[in-house]
């Protein structure tokens, strides 16, 4: 809880995130052993991806040395524990399939993906927060109905299907927009102005297809806020509606919304993945397609990794943001 002074519970909310720390560690260690148990199952045979066409004419004696090269004749576990100690040191390994260290795989990516998914959850928490307090407000209206309706519609519509559509109506069909990639087409600088005009379409579908969740949670919570007894109490002192509905129902309303924040995150990341594939968005997601269908082992170990820390990263928060919004919860969790 907070101190008398307002402050913030720095060492709850620290020991909290301890706890979590050290429960997150056996979580990743059994994870990052499952991409290699599967990989190990797969059909596919990382030295066929990685020598591609010159893989159809090489010896079987050339194929045994380059396996042995890349250690994939090695056991299981062997192979497992060799990426795990140099991982833990800082070397993530050599991607097989894009012949450059996974770091850099990684770091030449990571940072627009991070841009399309913050930008994409900042427009289905807005979104999603106006429209289902504008919703709960007047329950039943034409607007509640309509809004409802479309989330509703939104829950069952793929990412994809969602992309391929804006292309067509606001690329296509109104020419307002860019289909896809990064920067124009003949253009070899990137600049701010052409990315941000190439991420308008990529990160509303994908915000899109976050809404429904944060609209129908918001819209439930605020709604049962506003029958409550502390909201009639405000109503009856004479307080302005847009006052009772932002100081107390949109307050305990957006309450269960947080929940959401964790909870969402993997359905982030796999909708992420869809509409950088539709819209050519230069992010993860091509690389790791490449890597789970070349059974490139460092690389889709530290791409799953990755996707699983933010998945840990995601209910930390979400817990955390419950905790400062709801004194009575703590931080015990």
């Amino acid at each position: 809880m907070t101190s008398p002074a307002g402050r913030l519970p720095w060492g709850p909310m620290a020991r909290m995130a301890g706890r979590r720390t050290l429960f997150a560690a056996p979580v990743l260690l059994v994870v990052t052993f499952g991409v290699f148990a599967i990989a190990a199952l797969s059909p596919f045979d990382p030295v066929k991806a990685y020598a591609g066409t010159a893989g159809l004419t090489a010896s079987q004696a050339d194929l045994d040395q380059l396996r042995a090269n890349l250690g994939a004749d090695q056991p299981l576990v062997a192979r497992w524990w060799d990426w795990l100690t140099s991982a833990l040191t800082g070397d993530l390994g050599t991607s097989a399939v894009m012949r450059q260290p996974v770091a850099d795989v990684i770091g030449e990516r990571l940072g627009w993906s991070a841009l399309l998914a913050a930008s994409a959850f900042a427009v289905a928490v807005l979104l999603g927060t106006a429209l289902g307090v504008l919703a709960a407000r007047r329950q039943g209206g034409l607007l509640d109905r309509a809004v409802s309706s479309l989330a509703y519609t939104l829950e069952a519509a793929p990412a994809f299907w969602l992309g391929l559509l804006a292309i067509w109506f606001f690329s296509v069909h109104l020419g307002v927009l860019p289909s896809g990639g990064l920067t124009d087409a003949g253009s070899d600088v990137v600049t701010p102005g052409q990315v941000a005009s190439h991420l308008v379409l990529p990160a509303l579908v994908l915000g899109v297809s976050q809404l429904p969740w944060f609209f129908l949670y918001v819209r439930q919570g605020v709604a049962d806020a506003l029958a409550e007894d502390p909201v009639r109490g405000a109503r009856a002192r004479g307080l302005a509606e847009r006052g009772v509905l932002v100081g107390h129902a949109l307050r305990s309303g957006m309450l269960p919304m947080l929940t959401l924040v964790g909870s969402r995150v993997p359905e982030l990341i796999t909708g992420a993945l869809l509409v950088e594939t539709v819209f050519s968005w230069p992010g993860i997601a091509a690389a790791t397609v490449q890597a789970a269908t070349s059974v490139d082992f460092p690389l889709l170990a530290a791409l799953t990794v990755l996707a699983t820390a933010a998945v840990l990263a995601g209910n930390l928060l979400s817990d955390l943001l419950y905790g400062l919004a709801d004194p009575r919860v703590g931080f015990d969790g």
